[in-house]
């Protein structure tokens, strides 16, 4: 007969978690106590110190290559938006509003003209609209839909198509004799001054800005860089000087590698930036600066210009708010002595005899036009409307000639200041190119040499 086990029913007993959590917790304490003593038994000795040493001295050499890298590539992408994009933007801009207001100057020419609008006048109106409606395009496609400028943009593409409407309504009552063509036309001249230039102008302002935050951002001396640089030296030295105190040898060609290879990036770092800084400053301060001035000079050559010729068309309905004298009489002169003082802040931007031969034209020009002016000022008040019309608009003598002569020169300084801009800037920017890289290859370079040199050392002890 067979008795179960008088233990009775045997149970299982399931391990404790936190029980093993502990235990986990001790074993890991043990391993990293362990690992600790076995690190501070390593730098009590020579051949240890030398190891744990050359690890941190090639790690700080990689590490200084990295920020290096990483510093300089964002100056060189800065400097490279410079040249490619903030810059042709901002010229862009200025082209629009100078478009928008040369369409407007020529409109009125062409309404002077008579019924029959000269075939060259009414060429240059569509090219003006055409080229400011084709920049509105490219700038759109350049901008953050949610910046101040792709806001402008929006508001001119509203108004553009508003603007011509009403040209044509004025060309059609013209050719018809009707008065009303005049009305038309000063109404158009209104929404260009009052709504479409003003937008372009703002969109002139947001984009120079951030020409200049691109410009600063690239000329801002990577500090960060340099001081990593200056400790990598140091460290380098304090090395060799150690090694030097114990062993009395001069040279540890790993090591004096590595000095000469951070060396190299510490002096192109320093001579490359301060290269690529004063270029790029100087595009800012001799060629945008002298594009600023000669923008609003020529922006307010049309602008005198349009007031010229709707003072014609006008013939005194639109007076001052006093009424005391015609409206865009006193516009002209406002422009005019606003242009005279932009030509002379311009010819003291200019340094060079290339930039200061067409600023003098120009202000030749100018004194010239005034004087036809008066001229046909005198001859309108008068009471010789058509003598004073062939005074404006003729091809001999005419005021019209003189404001060509001036804008033709204030064309050819632009053109020489944005060259000069251009040149500044891409030196500026090839000044950081390959720098990013050769900071890269030259920090693995130097940490190479570190290894080598503190193995050199290491084989001493074998």
């Amino acid at each position: 007969m067979t008795h179960p086990p008088s233990g009775g029913t045997q149970t299982l007993r399931t391990p404790d978690p936190v029980s093993a959590h502990v235990d986990v917790d001790a074993q890991h304490r043990t391993t990293w106590a362990a690992q600790t003593e076995r690190l501070r038994a390593v730098a009590t000795t020579e051949p240890g110190r030398l190891q744990i040493i050359g690890a941190v001295l090639a790690l700080l050499v990689v590490a200084f290559g990295a920020v290096t890298t990483l510093e300089i590539s964002s100056r060189a992408s800065s400097a490279d938006d410079v040249v490619s994009r903030s810059q042709p933007l901002s010229a862009d801009a200025a082209d629009i509003y100078r478009f928008l207001a040369d369409a407007d100057t020529t409109a009125a020419s062409g309404f002077l003209a008579g019924a029959q609008e000269p075939e060259a006048v009414h060429e240059q109106y569509r090219k003006d609209i055409e080229e400011a409606a084709r920049l509105l395009v490219k700038a759109s496609g350049s901008t953050e839909s949610d910046s101040a400028s792709s806001r402008e943009i929006a508001t001119l593409n509203k108004l553009l198509p508003v603007y011509t409407g009403l040209i044509e309504r004025a060309r059609a009552n013209n050719r018809q004799g009707l008065p009303l063509g005049g009305a038309y036309l000063r109404y158009a001249n209104q929404k260009m001054t009052g709504e479409m230039l003003p937008a372009a102008e703002r969109l002139y302002a947001a984009e120079t800005g951030r020409l200049e935050t691109d410009s600063a951002d690239a000329r801002q001396w990577p500090l960060l860089s340099l001081g990593a640089g200056i400790l990598v030296l140091g460290a380098l030295a304090w090395m060799q000087r150690r090694t030097y105190r114990r062993t009395n040898r001069v040279l540890n060609h790993g090591l004096l590698a590595a000095t000469a290879a951070a060396s190299v990036v510490v002096l192109w770092l320093a001579v490359g930036h301060a290269v690529a800084r004063a270029e790029l400053r100087s595009a800012m301060v001799h060629g945008q600066a002298s594009l600023d001035v000669l923008n609003d000079a020529r922006i307010n050559s049309l602008k005198a210009r349009a007031n010229e010729n709707l003072t014609l068309v006008a013939r005194g309905a639109v007076l001052t708010p006093d009424g005391s004298a015609d409206q865009y009489e006193a516009d002209y002169t406002t422009g005019m002595k606003a242009l005279k003082s932009q030509l002379e802040k311009a010819d003291r931007l200019a340094d060079d005899e290339s930039g200061n031969a067409p600023v003098a034209a120009a202000a030749q020009g100018v004194a010239e036009w005034q004087v036809r002016h008066r001229e046909a000022r005198a001859t309108d008040d008068h009471g010789d409307y058509d003598g004073a019309l062939e005074q404006i608009i003729g091809t001999e003598g005419s005021t019209g000639q003189s404001f060509q002569q001036v804008d033709a020169a204030l064309e050819k300084a632009l053109a020489h200041e944005q060259g000069e801009f251009t040149s500044a800037a891409k030196d500026g920017r090839g000044a950081l190119r390959g720098l990013p890289i050769g900071a890269a290859a030259l920090a693995v370079l130097g940490a190479a040499g570190v290894i080598v040199g503190v193995n050199r050392r290491l084989s001493e002890y074998r």
